[in-house]
């Protein structure tokens, strides 16, 4: 490999005055990608029996809510029963009507409690672990310094993720064209965000410290499980060197909650290993 990053990319190029969208672009998302929100197309969304509907996909951030609240119902928070309705970004889902006016910004997932008068209506994944872990009681310590490490960290992942996501997921996985300097640049920022982790989970159980937090449940699903299942980059970062967050990664994997919340939303997979939308516990005895 060349030293030089730029060396077989496109050269001369320099930024225009204004930014035009291309006509065309390639590699995954391109063909719904647009500059502006709102709206693409009317499509009213579905409203099961419990008071608890979740409109996401079983992607790491979907994986936070839908781990959380198997979690909650398995500490027997019966009113934490939910319908899971799958939103398929690859098709553009997100853009109905009915989910843009849950979530202007158009990403999952999104939650609404029936529950209260009128619904609450939510969106980002960190405000939805929020309101349901304060909502049950669960999850969320009270006492200041676990609390205060809890939001550390579940902030932590919020800014941390889009440069394993957007940024080394996008150019190793998905962009139409192999960057190497997009690539090292994110590559380089993962594996720093790695090491952060593996050096706080050496003398940590969790990461709130002795407590299994919500903190957990927003990292797990990206740290490194997004690296092996979405990505398919924990070669190429060598994340077997990370064993204090490997220890910790199995330590969750190993809850059932964590097991059939991990599956929620999917829609590929190995048999047993994906159900596109679940609205009972015994949506989860077919799949044997």
């Amino acid at each position: 490999m060349s030293n030089s990053p730029l060396e077989n990319q496109p050269a001369g190029y320099l930024p225009a005055k204004v930014w035009s969208p291309k006509t065309a672009y390639g590699g995954q998302f391109a063909s719904i990608n647009r500059p502006v929100s709102g709206a693409r197309f009317e499509q009213p969304l579905p409203v099961g029996k419990h008071p608890l509907q979740l409109y996401s996909q079983g992607t790491p951030n979907g994986q936070k809510i839908t781990i959380l609240l198997e979690e909650l119902l398995a500490a027997g928070h019966t009113g934490a029963e939910y319908d899971a309705w799958l939103i398929d970004i690859f098709k553009g889902d997100q853009f109905g009507s009915g989910f843009v006016e849950i979530n202007p910004n158009s990403k999952i997932p999104a939650l609404v409690d029936h529950s209260a008068a009128p619904a609450i209506e939510l969106f980002e994944s960190g405000s939805i672990m929020v309101y349901l872990a304060e909502r049950f009681g669960a999850f969320l310590p009270t006492a200041p310094q676990a609390r205060a490490q809890t939001f550390n960290w579940l902030m932590w992942q919020m800014g941390s993720a889009p440069f394993v996501g957007g940024g080394l997921g996008h150019f190793y996985a998905y962009a139409p064209i192999k960057i190497e300097y997009a690539i090292d640049r994110y590559t380089m920022e993962t594996k720093r965000q790695l090491h952060v982790l593996d050096t706080h989970l050496a003398s940590h159980e969790f990461l709130a410290g002795e407590q299994y937090t919500i903190a957990d449940m927003a990292v797990w699903p990206w740290y490194p499980g997004s690296l092996y299942g979405v990505y398919g980059t924990h070669e190429f970062l060598e994340v077997e060197n990370y064993t204090h967050l490997l220890r910790w990664y199995k330590t969750i994997a190993a809850r059932p909650a964590v097991a059939r919340g991990r599956i929620v939303n999917r829609t590929s997979g190995a048999p047993g290993e994906f159900l596109r939308e679940r609205h009972a516990a015994t949506d989860f005895d077919l799949l044997s």
